[in-house]
């Protein structure tokens, strides 16, 4: 199993900041790409069989993280601790501004935006990923730009770094 290991290695790096924009946090993002990492052990032989990991891999982290969503394993918020503050409260720059909007739109938006922008993936290949329409992906898409743009001042100039 070298090649997992060294596919490892390298899917780490390359998907936990795609895994940090859908869940919106360091932490559950590292949760959520160990437990697809796991997942895809498991049909490792398959995958590479059949296509890229890498892409099986994205569509696991889309996947899991509208699955979490949906199964109400989020976390309930009640209020500011006294020994922590909220890394959004304080928005300093544009892109921190940014990713509180991105945060704010709802799961399968917030994906739409992530893939096309921060994977660069088409209209079509963003549908296959999601497993929906390409109709769907643009209503969405439009949709959510409509929401980061009353949100966001000067979104056009930023978009493309909110992931960098």
């Amino acid at each position: 199993m070298t090649d997992y290991a060294t596919f490892v290695e390298e899917a780490l790096t390359r998907h936990i900041g795609l895994a940090v924009l859908l869940c919106g946090d360091r932490h559950r993002a590292e949760d959520l790409l160990q437990d697809c990492l796991v997942k895809l052990y498991l049909r490792w032989r398959q995958v590479t069989k059949k296509g890229d990991p890498h892409a099986y891999l994205r569509r696991m982290l889309v996947n899991g993280n509208i699955s979490r969503w949906r199964s109400g394993r989020r976390e309930a918020l009640t209020g500011e601790t006294p020994d922590r503050v909220d890394p959004l409260a304080e928005v300093r720059e544009p892109h921190d501004q940014l990713r509180a909007a991105l945060m704010a739109l709802p799961q399968q938006q917030r994906a739409v935006v992530v893939l096309r922008y921060y994977v660069d993936l088409s209209e079509q290949q963003v549908a296959a990923e999601l497993g929906c329409s390409v109709g769907t992906v643009k209503t969405q898409h439009s949709r959510a730009m409509a929401k980061l743009r009353d949100r966001v001042p000067g979104l056009h100039s930023s978009i493309v770094e909110v992931g960098r």
